[in-house]
């Protein structure tokens, strides 16, 4: 490798796999396909794709589905997907065990969400619940699991309108 890694426009980017959770692997090793960048979906396949990424135990993946999204969306929805962002970010630190980190990212993205109306079928208000609930937890030590603390974007998980698996 490149003293410095290079994608194909010749941008700084780690060629070195990771895991699940976003953390880099020792090159040669086997990782988790990572997410194309710059990649413009609709609304409807943003949520599709992140709530698939969350599921799976992956909300590293899931927070570049939502970046790509306010980076290449209108500007008025860019705050809604940067909240979405932070709190997908959260959910990454506080599963790594970066308890301060991740109560303060959820946090943040709760408080980016409150009072914002639901939109593209996302359950706003429910989102910022479940945010500032598991801070609380992950500030009292509580070991989290990705995908078993997954959030329902549109709704709880396992409920009708939610779209994870309960």
């Amino acid at each position: 490798m490149n003293a410095r890694d290079r994608d194909d426009a010749g941008r700084a980017r780690s060629a070195r796999p990771r895991d699940g959770l976003g953390r880099p692997l020792p090159y040669g090793a086997q990782g988790v396909e990572r997410q194309p960048e710059g990649v413009a979906r609709s609304p409807r396949e943003t949520t599709r794709e992140a709530q698939r990424l969350l599921d799976a135990g992956m909300p590293f993946h899931a927070h570049e589905v939502f970046e790509d999204a306010w980076k290449s969306g209108p500007p008025s929805a860019a705050p809604l997907w940067r909240g979405l962002a932070q709190l997908a970010v959260g959910l990454t630190h506080a599963a790594r065990g970066n308890a301060v980190g991740g109560a303060r990212l959820l946090r943040r993205g709760a408080d980016a969400l409150a009072g914002r109306e639901d939109a593209y079928g996302i359950d706003v208000a429910g989102l910022v619940g479940w945010a500032r609930e598991l801070a609380g937890r992950v500030e009292a030590g509580e070991h989290i699991d990705a995908a078993a603390e997954a959030p329902g974007l549109s709704g709880p998980r396992g409920t009708p309108g939610g779209p994870g698996p309960a």
